[in-house]
């Protein structure tokens, strides 16, 4: 079966998979910070900003289309609401020198856009 961007969209595969990117952010960023870290051998390879910056990049340009998206298909602004605050904190990560600061905030960006995804999925059923 051929999947179109437009079956995507509106089968709420595209949140899915922005839950699933989120989650899998989340594990990077904290395998990068605590146990890469602790490995400055292998850590170097892994922290490089434009790891980071090419990630999130991606992730803000996928949350912003499926939650744009939802609203458009189910009428609910409150999902986009959400994960647009979550948007803006992951943005506001991109400013940032990298280090620990950058990546809480990229954490704490990551988990409100997850909540805004979960809504989005959960209004579009």
């Amino acid at each position: 079966m051929r999947m179109t961007l437009r079956h995507v969209l509106i089968s709420g595969r595209i949140d899915r998979f922005a839950i699933a990117l989120s989650g899998l952010c989340v594990a990077h960023c904290f395998v990068t910070a605590v146990v890469l870290g602790l490995l400055a051998s292998a850590g170097g390879l892994f922290e490089s900003p434009i790891f980071h910056e090419a990630g999130l990049v991606i992730a803000i340009l996928l949350g912003a289309v499926a939650l744009g998206h939802g609203a458009i298909v189910h009428g609910f602004m409150m999902p986009a609401a959400i994960g647009s605050l979550g948007l803006g904190v992951m943005a506001g990560a991109l400013t940032m020198d990298h280090g620990m600061q950058e990546s809480l905030y990229t954490l704490i960006g990551v988990g409100i856009l997850a909540l805004g995804h979960d809504l989005n999925h959960r209004a579009g059923r």
